[in-house]
């Protein structure tokens, strides 16, 4: 069995279905108030592709998995922190059956649970990618800068990378909380247009143009959600 059959098992897939979009989704969009924006800039989309957002708050993977088309959401991996994530068996179960998880090391940390090469392996298998280039979530609600990983993997592998804007996350639950708040408050998912590497942009030029454009849909649903409020 290849490392990757488990990212790729149409039984798994299927499990998923059921936990992402049944259970998942439902309870997201029944405790907080979820608006789409830019559905338009999906079209044509396809895998493989490295999805790129701001991290706010453990709402974020729910809230993107769960407004994706379901020919994107079906087989997505999602890279998390092989410290927090990988560390317990019961979460590591949990988790990886919602999310189809896959663990990366954050700065200076290392340990059993890295899989070097493992998000290149799943690219080169057509598994699409979701990962934060912040490498962790904000404590305050602020971007922080992009790592230069996922743009490095969007160069080697000659994969687009399709940049999101989160909104309201983290005042649904911010840093530290449990659960998000009540109210139903309202969050925000904002969809890019997909952004290659030009031919004479380095790796970290490229980051650094991923993050601007993530900054850019932020402001766009921050703009939305303030005419909304009007």
């Amino acid at each position: 069995m290849s490392s990757t059959s488990s990212y790729t098992s149409p039984i798994r897939a299927g499990a998923r279905f059921v936990t992402q979009r049944l259970l998942m989704k439902s309870l997201v969009w029944s405790i907080t108030d979820v608006t789409v924006l830019g559905r338009e800039r999906l079209k044509g989309v396809d895998s493989p592709v490295i999805v790129v957002s701001n991290h706010a708050s453990h709402l974020d993977t729910p809230l993107i998995l769960g407004s994706l088309p379901r020919k994107l959401s079906r087989w997505m991996a999602v890279g998390a922190a092989g410290d927090y994530f990988f560390d317990v068996k019961w979460r590591r179960g949990v988790t990886s059956l919602f999310f189809n998880l896959f663990p990366i090391n954050r700065a200076g940390q290392k340990g059993k649970s890295e899989r070097r090469g493992m998000a290149s392996m799943l690219l080169d298998e057509g598994v699409p990618l979701l990962l934060y280039p912040e490498a962790t979530r904000s404590r305050t609600g602020e971007m922080a800068p992009f790592t230069a990983g996922p743009a490095a993997l969007c160069r080697s592998r000659g994969v687009p990378c399709l940049p999101i804007g989160l909104v309201g996350a983290y005042d649904a639950m911010p840093y530290g909380a449990n659960w998000p708040k009540r109210g139903r408050p309202s969050v925000y998912v904002n969809y890019g247009a997909p952004m290659t590497a030009e031919d004479d942009e380095t790796v970290p030029e490229f980051a650094a143009r991923m993050a601007k454009e993530v900054r850019g849909l932020i402001d766009e649903a921050e703009e939305h959600r303030a005419a909304r409020g009007r």
